[in-house]
């Protein structure tokens, strides 16, 4: 049976409300065979209490099968001096490193709950000394670059900009550690033991759920459920190789490529 990687944020859930269908979909799924690797780019709480909000909504899954940003940038950056700006929450699963306040080895760039103000991670002062350790040698990496994402409050700028600002002050360019990057689809697929030919992304942001797969060898499934455009669809030149209403659809479809 195939491999399938499955976003979080916006495919199974916004904002905490579960998309009608997911948690069956995925058992009907696990039921015929298929091996799943749950991928997120999410930054506002460690693996473990997103792992248990999963099953709260009706997700089975065991911790170790959801791939998290911040585990990524543990193993990336382990043995480095670094410097964060990410909520208190995900600190949990950065385990390992140096965490430090200044003379950094490398800038690590996180995001921020959609409950929180943007300020708590972003204010000035923590921009600035980010700024600082990058002028003076550190590296800058970023859990993502995601320009936005969907709550059920509407759109929310995500750490994209704050990433881009950076990049632009400090005239250096971002290691992404998350979605779209090679390295982290490489890593979920070591984890399930699946060549990306035999692998599905499954994913409501086309650039970086269904583009970024693509580019490493998988098939992209987009679905309409969380930040899904069609306008920005159209816009990215990206050419999913499926497009569902949402992941309720995904087994159905799944069955008649086989």
């Amino acid at each position: 049976m195939t491999a399938i990687l499955v976003d979080v944020d916006g495919v199974l859930h916004v904002s905490g409300e579960p998309v009608r269908g997911a948690g069956s979909a995925v058992a009907r799924l696990r039921a015929a065979g298929h091996r799943i690797r749950f991928v997120t780019n999410n930054t506002t709480r460690a693996r473990a209490e997103l792992a248990g909000d999963l099953r709260a909504l009706g997700v089975e899954l065991a911790d170790d099968e959801l791939q998290t940003t911040p585990r990524a940038a543990a193993r990336e950056l382990a043995g480095r001096r670094v410097l964060v700006l990410a909520m208190a929450a995900v600190r949990p699963d950065l385990e390992g490193l140096d965490l430090v306040e200044e003379g950094a080895d490398a800038v690590l760039v996180g995001g921020c709950d959609e409950g929180a103000e943007t300020g708590d991670v972003f204010a000035y002062g923590a921009l600035n000394r980010a700024f600082l350790e990058l002028d003076r040698g550190a590296e800058l990496f970023c859990l993502h670059k995601n320009r936005w994402w969907q709550t059920s409050r509407g759109p929310l700028l995500d750490a994209g900009a704050f990433v881009a600002g950076l990049e632009y002050a400090a005239e250096r360019d971002a290691t992404v550690l998350g979605k779209p990057s090679a390295p982290y689809f490489e890593a979920a697929l070591e984890a399930i033991d699946s060549r990306p030919a035999e692998a599905w992304m499954v994913g409501d942001d086309v650039e970086a759920d269904v583009g970024g797969a693509q580019r490493c060898g998988l098939r992209g499934v987009l679905v309409r459920t969380g930040k899904f455009r069609q306008g920005a669809v159209a816009r990215s030149g990206v050419e999913p190789h499926a497009v569902l209403d949402s992941i309720a659809d995904l087994p159905e479809y799944l069955a008649r490529c086989a």
